[in-house]
């Protein structure tokens, strides 16, 4: 397929854009800083774009399959994160321009604000709200995606993250905001662009979002 990577040189998305390479997609990675990412392909084109205008992507959208976005934004206690939802919103705007109709994207667990309640003690009590801006801007932009009829979105939520390739570990998934029963330990980075590329031949969780760990 042809797929338009946002955040490609985050973390999570260099693991997506290696795999997709590795799979045989041709990839245009949609950068602000170019030498940020060292990788090389014949199949891959690095463009640098501004992800909060919509008519900055729309040309490096034209033609492709769907948009994968690895996008993240830092927290902050003085200010409101808001790039999650402003971003979504010119993405969106820019795919109906460029007529692509499929977006795979990633939050987190526990986005909805209740659904925390549930998690072990020191989540619930010192991770969550040290991250709350983060998190309640991803649910802001999950809730724009809900609204969005014409657009096949799925939302992929990995509980923490670490810096590790993707292993050969099955998948574990829930509709909702965390699956239940479990702790939450933290995913690979290169797992989670593992589950959000297997999307690609299925049409599983289109207009949904899903929990996902690893075994």
């Amino acid at each position: 397929m042809k797929i338009a990577v946002l955040g490609a040189t985050g973390q999570t998305g260099q693991f997506l854009v290696n795999q997709a390479l590795q799979q045989g997609h041709t990839v245009t990675a949609i950068v602000r800083n170019p030498a940020k990412l060292t990788l090389h392909h014949d199949n891959l084109k690095v463009v640098t774009a501004d992800i909060f205008t919509a008519d900055s992507l729309t040309s490096h959208f034209k033609g492709h399959d769907v948009i994968m976005s690895c996008l993240g934004f830092p927290a902050t206690f003085l200010s409101k994160v808001t790039g999650y939802s402003t971003s979504m919103g010119s993405i969106i705007n820019a795919m109906r321009e460029a007529r692509v109709n499929r977006i795979i994207t990633m939050t987190s667990w526990y986005t909805d604000p209740n659904s925390g309640s549930q998690s072990p003690f020191l989540i619930r009590f010192l991770l969550l709200p040290m991250i709350r801006s983060v998190l309640t801007n991803m649910y802001e932009m999950e809730k724009f995606l809900q609204k969005t009829d014409d657009i096949n979105w799925t939302v992929v939520r990995p509980p923490g993250l670490k810096n590790q390739p993707a292993s050969a570990q099955e998948f574990l998934t829930h509709e909702g905001y965390f699956v239940p029963n479990l702790s939450g330990k933290p995913v690979g980075r290169g797992d989670v662009a593992r589950f959000m590329l297997s999307l690609l031949n299925s049409n599983a969780w289109v207009k949904q979002g899903v929990a996902i760990t690893t075994k």
